[in-house]
């Protein structure tokens, strides 16, 4: 969900050498292209037009191509919003696992008000709403066939000593 960890998660792959690729850079790619705000709004609408005209995989397709293109064994895509994304990623790439960063709404919100991007949020009522879209993407049931679950809700140090510890494994896999 918004806000649970996946930019953390990215940052520490990252500083271990993993490729990341952000679905939502094709989004706000497409924001820019289009001459709108980046804002919360506009990562909205663009998101549900590219789903509307391609499918509820669209983002998941646009990504394919770059994650091929990085050419290493492991490979974090940050991100993923629906079970369709899930399907088409599982049926791409066999070693495919998705991890579900989990944190409650109160935190998430603590995070993104204090994160400083354009498409953050003022309120909570525009997370909720925020969820409730996400949700409509598939997001709740993709979370649910998550075959590796990480609680943050903890201190940040100890997130980060369980995705280092997570990462470690996937990288001697």
């Amino acid at each position: 969900m918004p806000g649970s960890g996946k930019g953390e998660f990215s940052a520490i792959a990252r500083e271990m050498g993993i490729p990341v690729v952000v679905m939502g850079d094709v989004i706000r790619e497409e924001v820019k292209n289009q001459g709108l705000p980046p804002t919360d709004e506009s990562m909205g609408i663009v998101a549900r037009a590219l789903r509307e005209k391609y499918g509820m995989a669209a983002i998941a397709h646009a990504c394919v191509p770059v994650i091929t293109r990085q050419r290493a064994d492991v490979v974090l895509v940050d991100g993923i919003r629906g079970d369709a994304e899930v399907t088409l990623f599982s049926e791409t790439f066999p070693d495919f696992s998705l991890v579900s960063i989990e944190a409650p709404l109160t935190t998430r919100f603590a995070r993104l008000s204090e994160r400083g991007r354009s498409d953050d949020l003022q309120d909570i009522s525009e997370l909720i709403a925020r969820d409730e879209r996400e949700c409509s993407f598939g997001l709740g049931r993709a979370m649910e066939r998550a075959s590796v679950r990480i609680d943050n809700t903890g201190t940040r140090e100890a997130f980060q000593e369980r995705v280092r510890e997570y990462l470690t494994r996937m990288k001697a896999a």
